[in-house]
């Protein structure tokens, strides 16, 4: 069976430590659209530390073994990819917007202005627009409303949740897709993706925290009424649990990530304390031994202070988990470590679970069933909602750069309204 083109969508997550691409076939309309995944590929790469390329060549060459490797799985080609955004560069507020309505009744017209003349402020020095959220609209100063469309009114204020990245770091991911071989069609916040693949409508509608724990960096999202509240990346990332144990236990980066993979543990009560385990022998010295309680403890302390991060990003953003009854979701590489979920319940004093993109996904779901897929099967989702609502850009599709100028400001908007 032929595929169309214009419903592929493909997506690739530059992670710190692997570039994965999944490329998917769009199913279903407006009403009801999900993905198919066709193709899956995975490649470890150094390239990219904390959101930024650090080695060009590097990252140009993992995207191209990724891509390839999905592209062949599914067997078909694309062109066209979205691509992740996520780190210290990516930077948030709040903007008003203040429209007059000049016929009696608001239409989709009156919500681009106003959402538009909201977005339309200064960024500061190299930071350009990612996305823009309206979380509330007020009618003739009365506030509360979600969708003000068919309302009548004089006056139409809207308060819109900016999202900015640094322009830079964003043309060198650019050049770096392009130069692998296929095209940025849009870059998308990496929490706002994964929410997509991990927690379900009623979590993000009654409120969530979502915290990604990558390689490289943790992302913390906090939704509430179906919208992205608030976003912030933490310097502490699942790199840091492998430099500890590096030192710790006096062991090879590589030895120390696979000691982390079979004996880790991230709650230490739960790892029995008479399990020891032969550690590899530094050079010219004897065997050696250590209690498996001792990996547990080292990664323990880590990722509690992880944890307590982002408990306290929660908080200083404003809100309290008694708001946010949906609780946390753990997605990323670092989350799969047995006993994160109840090292994690015990900092936030809430219910916790793991986040696996299997539901509502078809065709190559074993694939993708793991928290580390989050980020690029979110990514794809999130090009499968844009292409069924007619607002996106598929895998094959083109588009020209003058164009997507007029057009991005109401497309924005538009797509992130979820």
């Amino acid at each position: 069976m032929t595929v169309a083109v214009q419903r592929l969508v493909a997506a690739i997550d530059l992670g710190s430590t692997s570039v994965t691409a999944v490329i998917g076939e769009v199913t279903g309309d407006q009403r009801s659209w999900g993905l198919r995944v066709l193709g899956v590929g995975t490649e470890a790469s150094t390239g990219v530390r904390r959101g930024l390329i650090r080695d060009f060549e590097e990252t140009v060459r993992a995207i191209a073994k990724a891509m390839t490797d999905a592209e062949r799985i599914a067997g078909i080609e694309v062109g066209t990819v979205y691509v992740g955004v996520a780190g210290e560069h990516v930077s948030q507020r709040v903007s008003h917007g203040v429209a007059s309505i000049p016929g009696s009744e608001i239409r989709t017209i009156d919500l681009a202005r106003v959402n538009d003349v909201a977005s339309n402020v200064s960024f500061g020095h190299d930071q350009e627009l990612l996305h823009a959220i309206a979380h509330d609209y007020r009618v003739d100063g009365q506030p509360g409303y979600a969708d003000p469309i068919g309302m009548a009114g004089d006056r139409l204020e809207a308060e819109v949740y900016l999202v900015t990245a640094r322009a830079s770091a964003l043309a060198h991911a650019r050049r770096a897709v392009e130069k692998a071989g296929w095209h940025v069609g849009e870059f998308v916040l990496e929490p706002l993706a994964a929410s997509l693949a991990v927690l379900t409508a009623e979590e993000r509608d009654m409120g969530a925290v979502l915290v990604e724990l990558g390689g490289g960096s943790t992302n913390v999202a906090i939704f509430h009424g179906g919208k992205l509240r608030h976003t912030a990346s933490l310097r502490f990332a699942g790199g840091h649990v492998t430099s500890d144990l590096v030192h710790g236990l006096q062991v090879t980066q590589a030895d120390a990530e696979r000691i982390k993979a079979r004996w880790g543990a991230a709650y230490e009560p739960m790892v029995p304390e008479v399990e020891v385990l032969e550690l590899p022998p530094v050079p010219g010295g004897a065997p050696r031994q250590a209690p498996r309680r001792l990996i547990a403890h080292i990664m323990h302390m880590r990722l509690q202070e992880m944890m307590e991060l982002a408990f306290d990003e929660v908080a200083r953003a404003g809100w309290a988990m008694a708001g946010l009854p949906g609780g946390v979701v753990l997605s990323g590489g670092a989350s799969a470590a047995p006993g994160m979920v109840e090292l994690a319940r015990d900092v936030f004093a809430a219910p916790v679970r793991r986040g696996v993109p299997a539901d509502d996904l078809r065709g190559l779901v074993d694939a993708v069933a793991s928290p580390a897929f989050a980020v690029p099967v979110g990514l794809a989702l999130y090009g499968a909602r844009q292409v069924a609502m007619g607002s996106g850009f598929g895998a094959g599709g083109k588009r020209s750069p003058a164009m997507g100028r007029v057009f991005e400001p109401v497309r924005r908007w538009l797509q992130d309204i979820f």
